[in-house]
């Protein structure tokens, strides 16, 4: 089954001046504008952010819509940058469709996100570091 082709939520190394940003999004996208995911928090993992869900919280990203000949192949690369796999067990994140609002306007859109899967979130639950701001951006 061919996944729907919604644009992106990124809240870490996928984000304008991160490390993966120009990796793979660079001449994959026609936009990308502010945005938050609610009914999530962010934690700090080795290197990257997980967004775990959870009611009361806020995420802070970018809205990445990607150019239409290049939207299956930027799909492939964020699973495989996310170690994503459909059904496995052993993933580290989930690609899940959530509505995140844009920023500039407060309007909602369906987008994909990576969230950390069932066994990340109950470790990070237990023992992670919360970043409370919810955005990545502000750790430093």
């Amino acid at each position: 089954m061919t996944p729907a082709r919604l644009p992106f939520f990124v809240y870490g190394t996928l984000r304008p001046g991160e490390a993966n940003h120009d990796l793979f999004l660079r001449g994959r996208i026609r936009s990308e504008e502010p945005g938050r995911l609610t009914g999530a928090l962010l934690y700090d993992g080795p290197g990257y952010p997980y967004a775990v869900e959870e009611t009361g919280g806020e995420v802070k990203g970018e809205l990445v819509t990607p150019r239409a000949d290049a939207y299956a192949e930027l799909l492939v690369a964020l699973d495989e940058l996310e170690e994503y796999t459909p059904g496995d067990p052993r993933n580290l994140y989930e690609r899940v469709a959530r509505e995140v609002t844009r920023t500039a306007d407060g309007t909602a859109v369906h987008a994909w996100v990576y969230v950390a899967a069932p066994s990340v979130t109950a470790r990070l639950r237990a023992r992670g570091k919360l970043i409370e701001s919810g955005d990545w951006l502000s750790r430093r």
